[in-house]
């Protein structure tokens, strides 16, 4: 397929981001993910259809869309709960009608298909920031689950003189990482759970395919350009005898590995009532505090890691 053919979902185009690469970057969110992380950031992402979502804050309740909706289909599409607003039937092919009918736009796609040219285009608004340090991250999701599309814009951005990223869960066919790689800058992977039952329990999936391939990254010719990252996540990855086994892992193949320990971000929390999935704590914890950080790095150290990015 010619790349100016070649479209993909996305989620999100967020501008001006700071954690997700070196310098001011725009990252770009492509939709659908294999794993089922129970503390996923990015729940949203995590279908690889496109689905209605409901924004309550910008509802002023006018019931538009139920009319459109009863006009439309004798099942229920929609229905009121008091002043909630509740999703029946997501998968409806007249979605577009109802969407339409809503005049404050709370009633939205949580994605869109777009072509690599029109992404690209998109991407072209925010070199000045580029040629300062920054450049264009793929994120998600899982972005190599949509590995043509994915490679297809890496390729582009290369063509185009940005500097490229992906965040990855490796969750992936080889050749899919390789060839992405290959048009990378850098690659930050995740390395949640060393323990394949452990890890089968928190994500629905072995964690072997994962393992394979950061093993292979980090004895390649691509080891310098790899950041791997565990998320701190309490009760599933924050353990001692995790990060232990990780940090052993991967300063085994790679002695100079780059490895980062990403506090708790408990703002995901907040995203869960609109996409009708629970989220994996009842009461959200708080980000861990400084000695409590200091003694995870310090296990990683002891296990390894020479070079540990220090976040807070």
């Amino acid at each position: 397929m010619a790349e100016r053919d070649t479209t993909g979902a996305i989620f999100d185009i967020r501008r001006f981001s700071i954690h997700d690469g070196q310098g001011i970057r725009t990252t770009v969110f492509l939709k659908g993910c294999p794993l089922r992380c129970r503390w996923c950031q990015n729940p949203e992402g995590l279908d690889f259809e496109a689905r209605p979502v409901w924004f309550e804050r910008q509802c002023i309740h006018c019931r538009a869309c139920t009319e459109k909706a009863a006009h439309i289909s004798a099942a229920p599409m929609l229905a009121w709960e008091g002043e909630k607003l509740r999703i029946e039937d997501s998968g409806h092919t007249a979605w577009d009608t109802v969407i339409n009918a809503c005049p404050t736009r709370s009633l939205v796609w949580d994605s869109r298909t777009i072509s690599v040219p029109v992404l690209l285009a998109e991407l072209e608004k925010d070199r000045m920031f580029f040629n300062h340090g920054g450049g264009v991250t793929l994120s998600g999701g899982e972005p190599l689950a949509q590995g043509e599309f994915a490679i297809a814009i890496l390729s582009a951005c290369r063509r185009a003189g940005f500097h490229t990223a992906v965040e990855t869960s490796l969750f992936t066919p080889p050749e899919i990482v390789d060839t992405a790689a290959a048009l990378c800058d850098t690659i930050i992977a995740d390395c949640k759970i060393f323990d394949e039952q452990r890890h089968l329990e928190a994500t629905d999936q072995s964690n072997a395919i994962i393992l394979e391939n950061i093993r292979c990254l980090l004895s390649g010719p691509h080891a310098q350009k790899v950041l791997i990252r565990t998320p701190l996540i309490p009760g599933f990855t924050a353990v001692r005898e995790n990060i232990a086994a990780i940090s052993a892992f991967i300063s085994g193949i790679y002695k100079d590995v780059a490895y980062e320990l990403l506090n708790y971000n408990p703002l995901a929390a907040g995203k869960y009532p609109l996409t009708g999935r629970a989220y994996c704590f009842t009461e959200n914890p708080k980000p861990y505090k400084v000695k409590e950080m200091q003694r995870f790095k310090d296990i990683a150290r002891i296990n390894g890691i020479t070079n540990l990015k220090e976040t807070s």
